[in-house]
């Protein structure tokens, strides 16, 4: 598959604007400081084709890119950022709840902070992805701004608050300098070959 050949496809606001024609489906999620569009950049070897905002919280829809036409990365929205309306709110988790139903998603990777213990919100995504069934990765991003001493009680934590299976992956990462690529990126191809 290359990387290199993608092409943003479309911003879904509802599951009416979900593509019609089915590719291998590779969801992200995270909270909306964690670096979510900086993974899927970092994977995709570009420097600003998932947007970064300024502000967290820019991820409002269901946004669908083409991967060489053999599979859809699909970046969720950011959950957990305080300085959005109730309304707006309700409107994400209605849709991710619908996108969640749809029974679309070949791989989720949820991407969660390194430096920190899980979020409620956190633990309730990767219910989410537990629930669905669907293959399930958990990227702790932001590595590079971890102490070596902390990082195996840091996967241990988030493993248990995040009440993890032993076969669900979790893989230390770094958006910044690269760490973890690879290893994520078995998962990607295991998921688009199935």
């Amino acid at each position: 598959m290359n990387l290199h050949n993608v092409e943003f496809l479309i911003s879904a606001a509802a599951p009416k604007d979900f593509p019609k024609s089915r590719l291998p489906e590779i969801a992200f999620a995270g909270k909306s400081n964690v670096g979510k569009s900086s993974v899927i950049n970092r994977i995709l070897n570009r420097k600003n084709f998932a947007r970064v905002g300024e502000k967290p919280g820019k991820t409002i829809h269901v946004n669908y890119f083409t991967v060489d036409k053999k599979c859809y990365f699909v970046d969720l929205p950011g959950y957990g950022y305080a300085k959005v309306s109730q309304k707006e709110k309700e409107r994400w988790g209605k849709l991710m709840e619908d996108y969640f139903a749809a029974g679309r998603i070949d791989l989720g990777i949820l991407i969660v902070d390194h430096r920190h213990a899980p979020t409620n919100n956190d633990i309730t995504m990767a219910r989410w992805f537990l629930d669905s069934g669907c293959p399930f990765v958990v990227v702790a991003n932001k590595l590079d701004k971890v102490k070596k001493s902390e990082i195996q009680s840091i996967l241990a934590t988030i493993r248990s608050d995040l009440e993890l299976p032993e076969a669900c992956p979790i893989i230390s990462f770094s958006a910044e300098k690269g760490n973890g690529k690879d290893e994520l990126l078995k998962y990607i191809f295991a998921a688009v070959k199935e």
